[in-house]
């Protein structure tokens, strides 16, 4: 069968990039199919947590032949030092995600430097690191609540939507802890970020144990499944679309690969018609729980229940019977902006399982960027002319296209966002100017002619931007295509677009520049992963 696949001049846009919504391609997915199909079981062989909530726990649990370990450290914070930035210096909880099954004097040696985060000392046997801080007001509702012999109150519960919020989580080689390549090879282990996603989880568990140990009592097991974790994402997140634009292809090409079987289905069954119907239902649902205290944001979600109870008001389970139904419910979402289509996109992807779930062996991607010296001039600027002229139609002497400019912080160490004309430090800009520079770039292939190798001995300045553009031929969906540093840009585009890979919902922005996100909420319990792959965009009764 053939496939068309969307263009990525559409689907590579800013303004869609930040509409995007998790699928059952989204990491957390994967790897909770992966563990389920695995039959694994975590146990929890030390828990030396004391009644005041203080302590450390270990969580193992078996994964493609091989044992991981959360190792979590539970110590007193004052609340002045209780931060939401990646700067801080102490927090609540802190973990490692631990190769095997630590000993006692491998947690005496992680109890001195975990709690210290980037400031410790590590060893190959630790693959994730990470940290969290509480939901002050929530959590000690929760704990209040059990030790008064009463369950939470489910609209609290609901309304946050996690106990503990991390502030990071550190993988691959970070700080001194292990190399990806460590795990890489290993079943399981293969795809984007599962071992962070695997270590969000297994915290996840662990914030339920501790205020149920705190409390002195159980949580219901609904009330548990409202409850993920929080997670706050600023600039820091946004340059790695911009770096890893292989793997940045793998991803979306991916995901349009899989949309493009579903639209293909000619006919669906009686089952997957009611189903389809079912999860419109659910999705207006979870659209109606989903509120931010942001007055923008939270109209723009209004907003999109408003459009989605539009399009989706006539598409009962026989509509759904219809031929063609999944094409035409596609097209039917393009009558609405980017928020309606991406969504539609989310759900026509979910209950297909049996027929894309096969594509998650795809998304993951090590090959590095490489150099084709031998390639004529003229198809480099034949890549370009097909695939990126969308830079080449920007004006970068307006000064709205250059007003802005990244740059990473010496004091801080992150990336930042400058304004041109109003801070210095422009000359310390980092490349993510990539649509200037293929402008550039094409302006001296002009009336060149022979190699690229003899084109960057004449010009140097070009190799980086020359070895993305070759990318780009190969790799159609490679780049974003849109100015990052125009007055228009909004990182938050960006950073939802990666977050809703992992798996994130109920984006809460808080600028244009960092945001709160749920993640695995609704996702099952410990004990529950026989039922692990029904929990996209979940829905919660008011009542527990």
């Amino acid at each position: 069968m053939t496939l068309t696949l969307r263009d990525p001049n559409e689907v590579m846009r800013l303004k869609r990039l930040g509409s995007t919504f998790p699928t059952r391609l989204s990491f957390q997915r994967v790897l909770l199919r992966r563990l389920a199909a695995e039959g694994s079981v975590v146990s929890r062989p030390v828990w030396e947590i004391s009644d005041e909530g203080f302590g450390r726990a270990v969580y193992s649990v078996d994964l493609g032949g091989y044992t991981y370990s959360l190792v979590a450290f539970s110590n007193p914070l004052d609340p002045e030092n209780r931060t939401d930035r990646v700067i801080a210096n102490a927090w609540d909880t802190t973990y490692v995600l631990f190769d095997g099954t630590p000993t006692t004097a491998d947690l005496d040696r992680l109890q001195q430097n975990a709690p210290k985060q980037e400031a410790g000392r590590f060893e190959p046997t630790e693959i994730v690191l990470c940290r969290a801080n509480k939901s002050v007001r929530l959590f000690a509702h929760v704990v209040d609540a059990l030790k008064a012999g009463k369950q939470p109150d489910p609209a609290l519960i609901t309304s946050t939507g996690y106990l503990m919020r991390t502030t990071a989580v550190y993988g691959n080689g970070k700080f001194g802890i292990a190399d990806r390549k460590r795990i890489a090879d290993r079943p399981g282990m293969g795809g984007p970020f599962m071992a962070e996603m695997l270590a969000v989880w297994l915290v996840r568990g662990f914030t339920h144990d501790l205020a149920e140990h705190m409390g002195g009592a159980k949580m219901s097991r609904e009330l548990k499944k409202r409850l993920g974790i929080g997670n706050s994402t600023g600039l820091g997140m946004a340059p790695f679309l911009v770096s890893h634009p292989v793997l940045l292809h793998h991803w979306f090409e991916t995901r349009e690969i899989a949309l493009a079987r579903v639209v293909g289905i000619g006919q669906l069954s009686n089952e997957q018609a009611q189903r389809y119907a079912d999860l419109c239902i659910r999705a207006q649902k979870h659209l109606q729980q989903w509120h931010v205290p942001d007055p923008i944001h939270q109209t723009r979600n209004e907003a999109v229940a408003t459009g989605w109870t539009e399009l989706t008001q006539s598409w009962t389970a026989e509509t759904w019977s219809a031929p063609n139904a999944t094409l035409n419910f596609l097209e039917a979402s393009r009558r609405f902006n980017e928020d309606i289509q991406e969504l539609a996109v989310s759900l026509l992807l979910e209950p297909m399982g049996d027929l894309i779930d096969d594509l998650a062996a795809n998304l993951a991607s090590d090959t590095p960027l490489s150099l084709d010296a031998a390639m004529d001039v003229s198809d480099l600027k034949a890549i370009i002319e097909a695939r990126a002229a969308w830079a080449l139609d920007t004006d970068f002497n307006a000064a709205a296209e250059t007003a802005q400019f990244w740059y990473v912080s010496q004091s801080k160490l992150e990336p930042r966002l400058g304004n041109r004309a109003e801070e210095d430090g422009a000359e310390l800009e980092s490349p993510l100017d990539i649509a200037r520079r293929i402008k550039d770039l094409y302006a001296d292939l002009q009336g060149t002619s022979g190699s690229v190798a003899g084109f960057l001995m004449r010009h140097p300045e070009h190799r980086f931007v020359l070895r993305r553009v070759q990318t780009l031929g190969a790799n159609a969906y490679s780049e974003l295509r849109d100015n990052l540093i125009s007055d228009r840009c909004m990182p938050i585009d960006m950073l939802r677009a990666k977050l809703a890979f992992f798996g994130a919902s109920k984006f809460d922005p808080k600028s244009d520049r960092w945001t709160r996100i749920n993640l695995c909420q609704g996702a099952p319990l410990f004990d529950e992963l026989e039922n692990a792959d029904d929990w996209w965009l979940p829905v919660f009764e008011e009542r527990a």
